[in-house]
């Protein structure tokens, strides 16, 4: 069968574009306020119109904010969080399968990495648990949507995670809530379970992927060094962009529940369509499913050969099983039934030569 561009899943996690609100007359408003003036040096990295917005978001899930800033997306936080607290040899603690991004940057920045593995609802404890039994001085954890498996906390497995880290309270825990304003299950969190702890909520899967901005919530300790880091560096975060960030959510131009629900369709049908062929698939919440496979290769070979750009799934991983990640948001209900189709069969092992 020849390949179908047109219908090919995308190969990274991108957002429904449609989905994305419109930026033309949240950045008029910002130019019309603006009226020719520029910010200059020396004022506050953060606007107060951007920091009370932040507070409220944060505020609605019960994420103390009295100490936060603003980065340049999600990984540009987590970055400088782990760089103020963690050296070269320290080990920390990632998600397997999990984000490919997290893994280089603690490549880069010469960290052990100790694999946690997961179910639906999150990281194991037992896993978590064995992983601070060996030293790890940092977690990264996901709260939803979780990349690649689609998984999200509840609040029993929250609950446990809290019970595993209390019992280390000088463990780094950074919760990467970038599911915020997109994903259709609700947020549950570890924070207090240790003194060093950061909540970030980007806006990229939610705005728009250009609008380079996350909210990070924090002990006042880490923000403050933070802070230090981006102060010798950027500076801030562009003002244009906070203060665009604040008109799209004084406007209402963003609706979590509308949003979750596209994705949560499209999600949904495709792992009953694959239930339906007796194939295995993940995904809780967020824009991706996660299918194990024996055969990732040869899997991916035989989709793209169909029409489905799908991804390999051995850049997520360091010591979990194989499989292939498929991102919905590209495609409709109505390609699932077909696509459903054609990945159970191109899971199915070859027949031997006879």
């Amino acid at each position: 069968m020849p390949c179908h561009p047109e219908r090919a899943t995308p190969r990274a996690a991108t957002p429904i574009p449609r989905l994305l609100p419109d930026l033309t007359a949240a950045l008029s408003a910002v130019a019309a306020r603006r009226d020719g003036r520029h910010p200059m040096y020396g004022e506050p990295p953060v606007t107060a119109e951007t920091a009370d917005v932040a507070r409220e978001i944060f505020a609605a899930d019960a994420v103390p904010a009295e100490s936060m800033t603003i980065t340049s997306g999600a990984l540009d936080g987590i970055d400088r969080v782990l760089r103020s607290y963690l050296r070269p040899g320290d080990s920390i603690a990632l998600e397997d399968p999990g984000w490919p991004s997290e893994y280089a940057l603690a490549a880069t920045l010469g960290l052990k990495r100790i694999p946690l593995g997961l179910d639906g609802a999150g990281p194991l404890p037992g896993d978590l648990a064995a992983a601070l039994r060996s030293g790890a001085r940092a977690v990264i954890l996901t709260n939803r949507a979780q990349n690649p498996t689609g998984a999200a906390f509840g609040s029993e497995r929250a609950a446990r995670l809290r019970s595993v880290l209390s019992g280390y309270p000088n463990v780094l825990t950074v919760e990467d809530d970038y599911g915020f304003g997109f994903a259709d299950a609700p947020f549950h969190s570890v924070r207090g379970a240790t003194e060093r702890w950061t909540v970030i909520r980007s806006v990229a899967k939610s705005h728009g992927p250009d609008l380079r901005l996350a909210m990070l919530a924090g002990d006042v300790v880490t923000v403050d060094r933070v802070r230090a880091q981006q102060q010798s560096g950027p500076g801030w975060v562009s003002r244009v962009l906070q203060e665009t960030f604040v008109e799209l959510q004084r406007r209402g131009q963003v609706s979590p529940e509308r949003v979750g629900r596209r994705y949560a369709e499209r999600r949904g049908a495709l792992v009953s369509e694959l239930a339906r062929h007796g194939t295995t698939a993940h995904g809780r919440s967020g824009m991706n499913v996660w299918v194990p496979v024996t055969d990732e290769a040869g899997t991916v070979t035989r989709l793209l050969a169909r029409g489905w750009a799908t991804t390999p799934g051995a850049r997520f991983r360091m010591s979990s099983g194989p499989g292939i990640r498929v991102t919905v948001s590209a495609l409709t209900v109505d390609d699932m039934p077909p696509l459903a189709s054609d990945i159970a069969e191109a899971v199915r092992p070859a027949a031997p030569n006879v």
